[in-house]
């Protein structure tokens, strides 16, 4: 490999991947995606692009006689007002308008596929700049406790478990407790909201750990999770004590910094093989059984997203945590673990996906009927879906587990809410 095209997004992985293959021998060709892109890529043969611009970013990336592409980096949602389509965004409408549909998995399977359509061969970071892997073992100065072991094994397992459903990259595990699971915020965020939580504030020290992986499935090529020194940084301030990667499936973005980030804090980091956690599968419930409370009855969509927030809180019954889930068009946004359903509902407006209408319900909050067991917590649980735009709740529990709450019922259907109550089929 000696010339690659690097379309870039955020962040520092593009110029850690073009100052990896040069150190190498190697040449690249940085085409920027404008308002996302860090302007340092001009110190490598670069081209300025915007989304709207499919031909010249095909363009760009295949001159020379290149037909490597690295796609790396984070994209924003873009303002529509600021794309500037030219003629091959045009002729690749189809494909473009595919990529607004289903989790983050299918949406980047079908970059790559776009991609290699095109003529180009796209590989993965990890396959031209390997260096930046984590590795297995200790990293830096300090070695996670035994507590913190466990707490790492925990997070690898829950991980495992919610992988197939194309959500869980990061878990934060603390006292054999489940803090966080990301959905669609991000290991930053989640992090955030792992220190708002305010625990142990009596207590001097920090326990539990950050764990962090790829997902079954997941499109590495395009996609490899990583840490740096922010996740360092956001894991000490959240007290926890140590950073547990999947050896080998990780990226270390600015590993010495990071490695020193770690050594100042005294925050373990570690890289731990997953053999021997498995998930299980892809198979969900058989069946849902709906019963509709209110007046709105939900639609076919909505009872597929049922489905998989069945899926997803049966799968964290198993670790005792997961109270709620909300799903979108097939697409997890988020959990609740340690926090309420509520506060995990105000979050949820600014995790919409690409190309959902925000002038339209879109979603389903799918929680344990323990979190809607009395008709104040129903009620708030309403108005927050309400005002994050979601289509309806389902409560998991028995037909009559709503009964006694006919109010409730009522401002559902003043809301446009659709409510039921729903029980899953055995998983496979």
């Amino acid at each position: 490999m000696t010339r690659l095209g690097i379309l870039a997004g955020g962040g520092r992985l593009p110029l850690m991947i073009a100052e990896s293959v040069g150190a190498r021998g190697g040449h690249v060709h940085i085409v920027a995606i404008e308002g996302a892109a860090d302007p340092e890529v001009a110190r490598f043969p670069h081209t300025w692009v915007n989304l709207g611009q499919i031909g010249r970013i095909v363009a760009a990336l295949s001159g020379e006689g290149r037909d490597e592409l690295v796609i790396a980096g984070n994209v924003r949602r873009p303002d529509l007002r600021t794309i500037r389509p030219d003629a091959g965004f045009f002729t690749s409408l189809p494909q473009v308008f595919s990529l607004l549909a289903g989790g983050d998995d299918s949406v980047l399977s079908r970059v790559v596929r776009f991609f290699e359509a095109k003529g180009l061969t796209v590989r993965g970071a990890h396959e031209v700049a390997p260096d930046l892997l984590a590795d297995t073992g200790q990293i830096g100065d300090v070695a996670l406790s035994p507590g913190d072991r466990a707490d790492a094994m925990l997070g690898f397992a829950v991980r495992a478990a919610l992988g197939s459903l194309d959500a869980g990259q990061a878990v934060a595990v603390a006292g054999g407790r489940v803090l966080a699971i990301e959905g669609a915020e991000g290991t930053d965020a989640m992090l955030e909201r792992v220190a708002a939580l305010g625990r142990g504030q009596g207590d001097a020290g920090r326990r539990g750990v950050l764990t962090k992986g790829p997902k079954p499935g997941q499109e590495l090529r395009v996609d490899m999770p990583a840490i740096g020194p922010r996740t360092v940084e956001l894991a000490t301030a959240a007290r926890l004590a140590g950073v547990a990667v999947e050896a080998g499936a990780v990226l270390m973005l600015d590993r010495d910094a990071t490695i020193r980030a770690a050594n100042a804090h005294g925050c373990a980091m570690e890289g731990l093989a997953s053999a021997g956690i498995a998930g299980p599968g892809r198979a969900g419930p058989a069946h849902v059984e709906a019963r509709v409370v209110g007046r709105a009855h939900p639609g076919m969509r909505d009872r597929a997203d049922m489905a998989s927030g069945m899926t997803a809180l049966a799968r964290l019954g198993r670790f005792d945590t997961g109270s709620a889930v909300v799903v979108a068009r097939a697409h997890i946004l988020a959990f609740a673990a340690a926090e309420t359903v509520t506060s995990m509902l105000e979050r949820v407006g600014s995790l919409r996906q690409w190309g959902t209408h925000r002038k339209r319900r879109v979603g389903v909050l799918v929680c344990r009927a323990d979190n809607a067991a009395d008709a104040q917590t129903l009620r708030h649980v309403l108005e927050a879906a309400a005002r994050q735009g979601l289509a309806g709740i389902a409560v998991a529990g028995p037909p009559d587990a709503l009964a006694a709450y006919e109010d409730m019922c009522r401002l559902a259907d003043a809301q446009g809410l659709f409510l039921v109550t729903c029980r899953a089929g055995d998983e496979g």
